[in-house]
């Protein structure tokens, strides 16, 4: 990939993160990257957070969740998210992503950040970043014929540590598998503390941006940009691609069996009964793009968009669940089957209940 090609595709980049929140997001330079990846979150007012733009939340355990965002900041609330507290973080990138898996938890974000909690989120630990990732990244180009990947790699050392990872997976042995732009991905069998890169299992020599990961079981699918969708039956062994009738980018996916679930740019959303086999293409109604899904803890699956729509799945297509208007979203949490914790990309923390249809900042 030509320095110019890989300029435009930073722009490229930035707008798509925009679609996702409200704020620009395009890569920063190396050097800034670096100074907030050696300088810890700075500690917000009650005012600061009440503003802040968040971009994932995440359960941990019973009762709290688990929220972050921009600066790098970790919110934590005990009460459903009626109040927030901020938690003390190592960095001060922006944070784009957070899973949990009981009180153990993993976030990450710009400068190919990592971090690991194992208190519920009270204190984070940094286990990669974009320096490592693309020495690894290099490690394993070297070991491959692939002229693209080992070009690829070349431009994640010689450029630093400028580029975001966008979603991750952590499952309950502490499997951590997180992917993000220019096709990052990068796998820890030991939640954190060793890594290995996976860019040369995945069928993308073009380094296309990767916007989610999800895994069911020893099943894993990576869904990403100009319909890229990827699809592991082996925990990751070996990966096929999945085609697709669209060739636009997908900023979220849901892997439920043999169903699938894919939706993204400008309203696109995509549905297979048959691992991927074959797929239906659907109408959300509005063309806003899709921005973030989520599966409850009873196997219901919600989506959020852009125009601030919030969607339950109902026996294979989308029905929208809020009624009044919303600003725009970037990530949903179900608390139960009528509770919803939204994060707006205007900033700040939204709960809906869609019984009483009461939206609470």
């Amino acid at each position: 990939m030509s320095w110019n090609t890989q300029r435009l595709r930073h722009g490229v980049l930035g707008s798509l993160l925009g679609v996702m929140s409200s704020v620009t997001m395009a890569a920063l330079p190396a050097a800034d990257v670096g100074e907030a990846l050696a300088r810890p979150a700075l500690t917000a007012t009650q005012a600061e957070l009440a503003r802040a733009v968040l971009l994932g939340i995440a359960r941990s355990g019973e009762q709290r969740l688990v929220a972050v965002g921009e600066r790098g900041l970790v919110l934590l609330s005990d009460d459903a998210g009626a109040h927030w507290r901020q938690a003390q973080v190592p960095v001060s990138v922006t944070l784009t992503a957070v899973r949990f898996v009981g009180a153990r938890g993993a976030a990450i974000g710009h400068g190919g950040v990592v971090l690991t909690s194992e208190d519920g989120g009270e204190s984070w630990t940094l286990r990669l970043d974009g320096r490592r990732a693309a020495e690894l990244a290099l490690a394993d180009a070297e070991q491959t014929v692939d002229a693209n990947l080992l070009g690829n790699a070349q431009l994640l050392v010689e450029e630093g540590p400028d580029k975001p990872l966008l979603d991750l997976d952590l499952d309950e042995q502490g499997r951590l598998l997180v992917v993000g732009a220019y096709g990052m991905a990068f796998a820890s069998e030991d939640f954190g503390q060793s890594w290995s890169s996976w860019m040369s299992r995945l069928e993308n020599p073009s380094g296309y941006h990767l916007y989610a990961v999800r895994r069911n079981g020893e099943h894993l699918l990576v869904a990403g940009e100009r319909g890229i969708l990827l699809r592991s039956e082996d925990a990751g062994g070996r990966f096929s691609r999945v085609e697709l009738p669209y060739a636009g980018s997908l900023f979220t996916a849901e892997l439920l069996g043999e169903r699938m679930v894919v939706a993204g740019l400008k309203g696109s959303l995509l549905y297979s009964r048959d691992g991927g086999q074959s797929w239906q293409r659907l109408d959300s109604g509005n063309g806003a793009s899709f921005t973030a899904s989520t599966q409850a803890a009873d196997g219901a699956l919600y989506l959020v968009d852009q125009a601030g729509q919030v969607f339950g799945w109902q026996q294979g297509k989308p029905v929208r669940r809020s009624s009044q208007p919303l600003p725009p979203l970037n990530a949903i949490l179900s608390l139960d089957a009528q509770r919803f914790v939204l994060l707006s990309g205007l900033g700040g923390v939204l709960t809906l209940n869609t019984a009483e249809q009461e939206i609470r900042p």
